[in-house]
């Protein structure tokens, strides 16, 4: 009798009073013992239910699924204290079990009202159980075998219930012009993503992270206002792990967006116009901090395909920022000697990359530059040498375009220091004997207007 009338009855008015015993304060035995409760109730609840004819008959049961399941996501996650975790896995892997009655339920629902039925009552849980599911479907300190099954089963329920073949087409949806339940997501992860919140919960940046990687091109594009903040942040944090991390967004957001093209739109968005006067020093704004972390993270880097990626995009945020480009020059200075140092393969990619900033660099940054001169001189030098010298398979046009571009350094180096380099070369020459490198030294001269004999 008692599941015959829960069968017929509305899932609002009790669903009310399950919320109410869900998030229920007090001491942590009675709200654990009121919250047990609650998930049993709840459980012969979801059981009794008719789906086909609460669905038909009334519009508040997606609402009130919305509720339930925030709430049951708010009790399965992870807790701070150690000591804490254990009973929360075996909270975690109850609540897991009522949202997999919840979900075969709704699939069952299917066949007499149609999948698009379905879909739009569970629109609002969806994103509560996906985070459920992430947060517990691995081994973690907060999870347990049996938490991690409940959840995988979650996951898997989620996907067949709202007709997705796989978790990347349930968060980016069919195409591009039909969007999935990423947005949703990240506007429940986002006030947990902020520089103050975002060490409360030990999963958010697991649950972030792994989120991310599941949305590639051309779906990204449109996320980035929402996804680049919170790779910042955790690739600036102070512990390894959480750069590392951090990085693997960042890598994973520059291999899947038009990356320059949007950050560069977005920054005149993100700055607010300034207000400055002469006397005082110009405030630093979102490119600023983007090319800070750029280049923190460049001098570093070992990995080749990184390399490749980060100096090709240096030369735009130098172009961008222009003469301001002053305040990161120490770092920049560093990132461009340790590039030019480091064979790129066949196509020398990184490098002649690199030239290409240093030459924006000389031309934006001049007044700064003389001090600078013998270091950039001797990395351009040795660079010379040694493409002179290479005997390995970088194909002849490689190093013209290479041996090229230095000269182009070595001339505005040479007009930005009132002739010095010439000065210099003049003096390097007479113990050179490489043609190349004697050829290079010629080009410059001319370009300079200084021309002198070499080779003698």
């Amino acid at each position: 009798m008692e599941r015959e009338s829960a069968r017929g009855a509305s899932p609002g008015q009790p669903f009310s009073g399950l919320l109410q015993q869900l998030a229920r304060p007090g001491t942590a035995g009675a709200e654990r013992a009121a919250g047990d409760a609650a998930l049993r109730e709840l459980g012969a609840l979801l059981e009794a239910a008719d789906w086909p004819a609460l669905l038909r008959e009334d519009a508040g049961v997606a609402p009130a699924l919305g509720q339930v399941a925030r709430a049951l996501c708010g009790q399965a996650a992870p807790a701070q204290a150690e000591e804490a975790r254990r009973g929360g896995a075996e909270r975690a892997a109850r609540v897991g079990a009522v949202f997999v009655q919840l979900l075969r339920g709704l699939e069952a629902a299917r066949g007499s009202l149609g999948p698009a039925a379905v879909t739009a009552a569970l629109r609002p849980a969806a994103p509560y159980i996906y985070i459920f599911s992430v947060t517990h479907r691995q081994e973690r300190p907060w999870s347990s075998p049996a938490s991690q099954r409940a959840a995988q089963e979650a996951l898997a329920s989620l996907l067949r219930v709202t007709g997705c073949g796989s978790v990347s087409e349930f968060l980016r949806g069919e195409t591009a012009d039909r969007g999935g339940r990423f947005p949703a997501v990240m506007g429940l992860l986002g006030p947990e993503l902020t520089k103050e919140s975002w060490k409360n919960n030990p999963a958010t940046k697991y649950i972030f992270s792994w989120t991310l990687y599941q949305v590639t091109r051309p779906w990204l594009s449109q996320h980035l206002e929402r996804i680049l903040p919170p790779s910042l942040l955790i690739s600036d944090d102070y512990q390894n792990e959480n750069k590392i991390l951090g990085v693997h967004c960042l890598h994973h957001i520059v291999l899947n967006v038009a990356v320059l093209e949007c950050l560069l739109d977005l920054f005149p968005v993100l700055e607010r116009p300034l207000q400055w006067k002469a006397t005082e020093p110009r405030s630093s704004g979102p490119c600023d901090d983007v090319l800070q972390l750029i280049l923190t993270h460049m001098e570093p880097e070992y990995r080749l395909l990184l390399r490749r990626t980060y100096a090709r995009n240096l030369s735009a945020f130098i172009e961008r920022l222009g003469i301001l480009t002053v305040r990161h020059l120490k770092r920049l200075e560093q990132v461009i000697i340790g590039y030019l140092e480091v064979y790129d393969g066949p196509e020398e990619e990184a490098r002649l990359r690199i030239l290409e900033a240093l030459k924006l660099t000389i031309k934006h940054c001049w007044p700064r530059i003389p001090c600078r001169l013998e270091i950039f001189l001797k990395a351009l030098l040795k660079m010379v040498c040694d493409v002179a010298k290479d005997q390995s398979l970088t194909p002849e046009p490689v190093k013209a375009a290479l041996l090229q571009e230095a000269t182009d350094c070595l001339t505005l180096l040479d007009h930005c220091s009132a002739g010095q380099v010439t000065s210099l070369l003049t003096k390097a020459v007479q113990s050179c004997k490489d043609d190349k490198v004697l050829d290079c030294i010629r080009k410059v001269q001319e370009l300079s207007g200084r021309t002198t004999k070499v080779g003698t």
